[in-house]
Parts: C-alpha cells; sequence; structure tokens
C-alpha cells in the first residue's frame, strides 16, 4: 500500500480530509475512498482500510460531541438497531470491481453535497422518528455501509436534518456514533468472508488521527473551514468522475 508512487502527497492529504470529516460528526471513509481512488489503490484494500480509519476517526469525534452533551441516545437506537446486523452482512459481500467504483461514485455526489452545506440548514422544530422509519432508513443505510465500505454518516446526518428529526450538531453526534457501529459490523463481516487488512493500515490510522483529533475539538465548538471544504468537495467530484469513468 505504502509502495504508490505518490504516497507522500496521500499521506499529506489524508489528516486535511480527516479534519474536515470529522469537524461535522463523520468518519470521512468516503473521502478516504475518494483519495485511495485517486491514487490507484487496489479495490479490494480501499473497503478494509477505510472502515478501520472510521472506526479510529469517527470515535475522536463521538467523543467531542458527546462531552459538548450533543449526543441523542434514543435518535441513535432508532437507527442502529437495524443497521448494525445489516452493516455486517453487507460487509460479506464482495461486490465486482466496475461495479463498486461506480457505486462509490455515485455515493460521493452526497459527501460533495454536504462539503458544500447544502444540508446545512437546521430547522426550530423537530419530529420524532417512529419505529418504523428508523428500522428501514437504518437498515438500509447499514448494509449499503457494509457494502460500499463507509459507516453511512454521509447519508445519515442528511436524512435527519431533511426530515426534521434532529439538529445540526445533534445529527453529527448522532451520526458519529452510527459510523462506528457500522464501520465495526462492516469490518467484522469483511474479515469473516475472508479479507485481510494490511500492516500499512495502521500507519494510515495515526497520521489520520492527527487531523481527526482536531477536526473534532474544533467541530464540537465553533470552526469556519468553508474554503477547505470548497477545496474537498473538489477533489470528490475528481475522484467521482475517476471512479465512474474508469
Amino acid at each position: 500500500m505504502l509502495n504508490n508512487e505518490h504516497i507522500t502527497l496521500f499521506l499529506v492529504l489524508l489528516p486535511i480530509v480527516a479534519f474536515l470529516y470529522s469537524s461535522v460528526g463523520h468518519g470521512g471513509a468516503s473521502g478516504y475512498l475518494a483519495l485511495m481512488a485517486l491514487f490507484s489503490f487496489a479495490p479490494d484494500t480501499m473497503k478494509p482500510t477505510a472502515l478501520l480509519l472510521n472506526l479510529f476517526v469517527a470515535a475522536i469525534s463521538f467523543y467531542y460531541y458527546y462531552r459538548g452533551g450533543f449526543f441523542n441516545k434514543r435518535l441513535f437506537l432508532s437507527f442502529a438497531v437495524a443497521s448494525i446486523p445489516l452493516a455486517f452482512l453487507g460487509g460479506t459481500v464482495a461486490l465486482d470491481a466496475s461495479i463498486y467504483k461506480k457505486t462509490l461514485a455515485v455515493l460521493l455526489v452526497f459527501a460533495i453535497l454536504k462539503m458544500l452545506n447544502v444540508f446545512g440548514k437546521e430547522k426550530s422544530y423537530i419530529r420524532k422518528v417512529k419505529i418504523w422509519q428508523g428500522l428501514i432508513v437504518g437498515g438500509a443505510i447499514g448494509f449499503f455501509s457494509g457494502l460500499i465500505g463507509i459507516g453511512g454518516g454521509i447519508i445519515l446526518t442528511p436524512i435527519i436534518l431533511i426530515l426534521h428529526w434532529g439538529k445540526m450538531k445533534e445529527a453529527a453526534a448522532v451520526s458519529a456514533l452510527f459510523i462506528w457501529v457500522n464501520s465495526a459490523a462492516g469490518l467484522i463481516g469483511q474479515v469473516s468472508s475472508g479479507v485481510r487488512l494490511e500492516k500499512e493500515s495502521f500507519i494510515l490510522v495515526a497520521i489520520a488521527l492527527i487531523g481527526g483529533t482536531l477536526g473534532g475539538y474544533l467541530g464540537s465548538k465553533k470552526i469556519n473551514n468553508k474554503n477547505l471544504r470548497y477545496i474537498l468537495a473538489f477533489v470528490l467530484v475528481l475522484a467521482s468522475f475517476k471512479l465512474f469513468f474508469t
């Protein structure tokens, strides 16, 4: 993995991506996958590596948002009950490389819209999530998360905000833990089906944690990183095009 021709640039960009995602309560898997796609990493190493990075960065992000008092346990459980077993199931499924790349390319559209703050507006009134809504939404996102190698927060956060199920930082806190449990379940599913983690992945974890820790701390308080988000959105667009047309 570290024998990539442009690995130095990759290692510089990795903590920046972790910083931006953790600042909004995400683990960053879609960003890591986008980077790995741009740097031509092998598809069979992308999914487990992204989920492993997610575990650590999302945990840091959740810690700071939880300390800030933004975590809503009931809202989290509404989605997690169905998402965890289905994320494990999705992790056991191996997609054809071509289908995987195109699916990931479409998924990155959600990440791009999130970074452009399209889903950033919160409403003053909040609705309670009905049991059947949480099971359907959580289960669908969970399976897709394990299948692609993400935590699902990049999809869950917009849904929470659009349907008025929670406010911005509340959605970030819930998404952070949602990402963690889905990433763990998806990774266990992959390992149980024979996928192996490369030792170099843990080096990437250490580097990503630098940005993730800072992003989680500042994001749970107050931070304006509009310009950096625009840059990341541009990188995600490039990755999406590369995945879809190669």
